[in-house]
């Protein structure tokens, strides 16, 4: 069973907005409101390439009432941990203005509350898939992912995580199956600017020095990497297509990757198939169906395999 953990899910907003005016009053020439969240997007994308799985989230208020309505009507299995004040987010993006979004604050999640997430995790069992990913309340420490990693750390479940800075670097540790940051997040934690793939590969491999097992880095239009435990390292272009909307292409991605996974135990098809699944989202108005994913992994031929040597060995 895989199970993703989203600390704050979302109704989206999706919207296109013609000739935006600041100061002015401006109206939408299109409209979507959908269930969000990184975790939420994962779950979702699984259930399109009809992976059953497990979301669990934060929820609170009628925003929080909505958004487990819309799961279910669309056939996610949902567990949601209910927070008694507040309201969970709604998040504005307006998809035809290079990505522009406003995303609400959510709420405060007590001790109280994460000691219930906590109890409900210890019941994964040992081969599961538990997905960690995306932004936690400012009430929460940005421990709270590497606590969830002790507090398992006994079980044989493979962890991904997809979250930024700190949340990211606090559970290297424990050895994360698989992490999975894009190019900017890359240079935000080492403060570089990554000029090429191979520049990519290198602070990559620091990650996965400091211990994550796998490290799958997007690189929107330019592709995707992949650094395995064996060694191996595989590089691709990103399929052609036309860009509709970015939103949930990263988790489309980390979708795919263990979609693929489960499905043939094999890292190269693994990549592949999440590099389609984030590139059909992205030629999308939503997340990607089955049938758009293999129609773009198709169209995917240059996957670069070679294996990192050690600079010091001659």
């Amino acid at each position: 069973m895989v199970y993703t953990v989203t600390f704050n899910p979302s109704l989206d907003y999706i919207v296109t907005v013609d000739d935006l005016k600041l100061g002015l009053t401006n109206r939408t020439s299109t409209e979507l409101i959908l269930p969000g969240g990184k975790g939420i997007n994962v779950s979702i994308v699984l259930s399109n390439l009809g992976i059953e799985n497990t979301a669990i989230y934060f929820s609170a208020g009628f925003v929080g009432d909505e958004i487990t309505e819309r799961l279910e009507k669309i056939g996610i299995k949902t567990d949601c941990i209910n927070i008694e004040k507040g309201n969970s987010r709604i998040n504005v993006k307006i998809k035809n203005i290079d990505g522009t979004e406003i995303n609400g604050m959510g709420p405060d999640i007590s001790e109280s509350n994460a000691e219930e997430l906590f109890d409900k995790l210890v019941e994964i069992n040992d081969g599961d898939i538990l997905v960690l990913a995306g932004s936690i309340p400012k009430s929460l420490s940005d421990s709270v992912y590497s606590d969830i990693m002790e507090k398992l750390s006994d079980k044989d479940i493979k962890i991904v995580v997809d979250a930024t800075k700190d949340l990211l670097l606090n559970v290297l540790k424990f050895k994360p199956f698989l992490i999975k940051p894009n190019k900017h997040e890359l240079e935000e934690i080492f403060g570089v600017s990554l000029e090429s793939k191979e520049d990519a590969v290198s602070y990559a491999k620091k990650l996965q020095d400091m211990g994550a097992r796998n490290v799958l880095v997007s690189m929107a239009d330019k592709g995707g990497i992949l650094l395995t435990e064996a060694g191996d390292i595989y590089i691709s272009e990103a399929p052609k297509g036309t860009l509709i909307n970015g939103v949930g292409a990263g988790d489309s991605m980390v979708a795919g990757f263990i979609g693929g996974f489960l499905d043939k135990n094999d890292m190269e098809y693994a990549f592949k198939l999440g590099l389609s699944a984030g590139s059909a989202s992205a030629f999308s108005d939503y997340l990607a169906t089955k049938e758009e994913i293999i129609r773009v992994i198709e169209k995917i031929h240059c996957v670069v395999k070679y294996k990192l040597v050690s600079k010091e060995k001659k």
